[in-house]
């Protein structure tokens, strides 16, 4: 869906645990290059060849990856997507990412207590793929750290804006020309309504939800959550509502 001119919200499905939904990765391009942020679960490189081609994006264009944090949903086709590139990609995000997205850390979600009891329904095999995956993800090296405040020299400028809480080091985007928040999971939202942070795949929700406060400097028309697609209503308020009831 082309969210305003040189902004494309991807739409995919995943599956998860015989659970399948749809998410919402951003495309931003010209007539030159294109940066993807976020690259969905395992095995979705075709399926985000033809989102390019729906959008009328050469898939050859792409020369950066924007990863807001790493779960697995997030970074699960990097691999497969820098495989398929001609040339190198630059591979963007935050500090404190870093080490989960490059493996140096396992992840402080998918714990192997926690896998073990996410797969123990599942038949033998299948409990061991899933495992395999969810312990050990696609990995990436990260070429460029970003910091809270940096302004990347892309499309216009697209600000970071750092928003722990659903991961460590979690950012969301701001892309000024079209006054568009790339939200990624700091929150998900239902039928153009925000819904605040999932709190069953957030550990530290106090810090998600101060998170949220940080939009407010910024002048928002358009919001793509990655749990929930697009939302053009009242963007600042809502966030300013959850994040100001829910902290006391």
């Amino acid at each position: 869906m082309n969210i305003a001119e040189g902004i494309v919200m991807l739409e995919l499905e995943m599956s998860v645990m015989g659970r399948t939904s749809q998410i919402h990765p951003t495309l931003l391009h010209d007539g030159h290059s294109a940066v993807l942020v976020d690259t969905g679960t395992p095995g979705l490189l075709k399926a985000f060849q033809a989102e390019f081609a729906k959008a009328g994006v050469p898939f050859a264009n792409l020369t950066a990856v924007i990863l807001t944090h790493s779960d697995i949903d997030h970074i699960g086709s990097i691999q497969d997507i820098i495989q398929a590139t001609d040339r190198p990609l630059d591979i963007y995000a935050h500090t404190v990412e870093q080490p989960y997205i490059q493996g140096e850390k396992p992840s402080i979600k998918m714990t192997p207590e926690r896998v073990a009891r996410m797969t123990a329904q599942l038949p033998e095999d299948a409990r061991r793929r899933m495992e395999a995956v969810l312990l050990h993800p696609p990995t990436a090296k990260v070429t460029h750290t970003v910091a809270d405040g940096d302004v990347l020299p892309l499309f216009g400028g697209i600000d970071v804006i750092f928003t722990p809480g659903h991961t460590p080091g979690h950012i969301s985007l701001y892309h000024r020309s079209s006054k568009t928040l790339i939200v990624g999971d700091a929150a998900v939202a239902q039928d153009g309504t925000v819904q605040g942070p999932n709190p069953q795949a957030t550990p530290d929700m106090p810090t998600a939800l101060e998170s949220l406060k940080k939009f407010a400097k910024f002048d928002i028309d358009k919001a793509i959550f990655y749990h929930g697609g697009l939302c053009d209503s009242r963007i600042n308020e809502q966030f300013r509502q959850i994040a100001n009831s829910a902290i006391k």
